[in-house]
């Protein structure tokens, strides 16, 4: 087992790493500053060793439903832990007392550590945090972890770019996006699509229906390929395929709490592609080294 695997079952402390981290040089934490942390898509080794780092220091830790059981596992003991998470369609703390509730623990002098799901400037409100409590005096930084897109792409061999596919990425929230949005849907859309860009949406599952649409009503081709990704990232993942018009009808067949990112682009294809070539690979039964020999002899 490497230091890294130790660190991560919990055989080792973080900030003993040996060789591995030698050269890095992550600043303490100081007491009565908020550190906003990105805990990365999916679970502990998909979190930096920076972010994990912060994280085993805090006095504090105020984190959402989106961090996993076993980053959590990370903290000391006597760390207090306030659980503020948000999810669609269930009651959820609000933001303002989120920045009440970081305000009140840095100025009891504590190590506050804001640990968010992904990476904290991607749809997190890590910023709208920082600004709050800059500007109440209190001091702040950022870790970065890596965001869902970048998670779910890996996960699923789907790539956001490719050569002569797709050129750019890019990001939506689909939160919100109500029938008054979609007056003005045919401009926004087709701003989007003429970008030649993959187009990833976040906590979009429950607007599928209204992004089809959006779509479509910009001659969107109707068999362009989607990807519904359901806790991205995690052992439990699942992968629900469709098309532009079919996407609304594959939405409500998805059963699962979890977070949804979904990718719509031809390179759905490609990851599609890449899986039915994985699957003919048999891993279990190399070729044995005297038949390479025979083979090349």
């Amino acid at each position: 087992m490497n230091s890294v695997d130790a660190m991560i079952k919990g055989h080792q402390p973080i900030n003993s790493l040996g060789s591995i981290t030698d050269g890095l040089h992550t600043r303490e934490l100081q007491a009565g500053e908020v550190a906003i942390v990105g805990a990365g898509c999916g679970q502990l080794d998909l979190m930096t060793i920076k972010a994990a780092r912060i994280v085993a220091q805090a006095d504090a830790l105020v984190f959402d439903s989106l961090v996993s059981s076993d980053i959590l596992t990370l903290v000391t003991p006597s760390c207090q832990r306030h659980f503020v998470g948000k999810r669609c369609g269930q009651p959820s703390v609000k933001q303002e007392d989120i920045n009440t509730l970081l305000l009140s623990l840095a100025q009891q002098g504590l190590k506050v550590v804001r640990l968010k799901g992904g990476d904290p400037h991607i749809f997190g409100r890590g910023s709208e945090e920082a600004l709050y409590l800059a500007q109440q005096g209190i001091r702040s930084q950022f870790i970065a972890g890596v965001t869902a897109a970048l998670g779910c792409a890996s996960s699923t061999g789907i790539p956001l770019t490719f050569r002569g596919m797709a050129r750019s990425v890019t990001l939506i929230t689909g939160t919100k996006m109500t029938d008054v949005d979609n007056v003005n849907a045919p401009t926004q859309w087709q701003a989007l699509l003429a970008a030649q860009s993959t187009l990833v949406f976040y906590m979009g599952k429950e607007q599928a229906a209204r992004i089809s649409i959006g779509l479509l009503d910009t001659l969107c081709a109707a068999d362009l390929p989607v990807a519904f990704v359901t806790n991205g990232g995690r052992a439990n993942q699942i992968v629900t395929y469709a098309t532009v018009d079919s996407m609304s009808d594959a939405a409500l067949t998805i059963k699962d709490s979890g977070p949804t990112l979904i990718i719509i682009g031809e390179v759905v294809s490609v990851g599609q592609q890449l899986g039915a070539l994985l699957d003919d690979i048999d891993f279990a039964s190399p070729q044995p080294a005297d038949e390479y020999e025979a083979l090349y002899a």
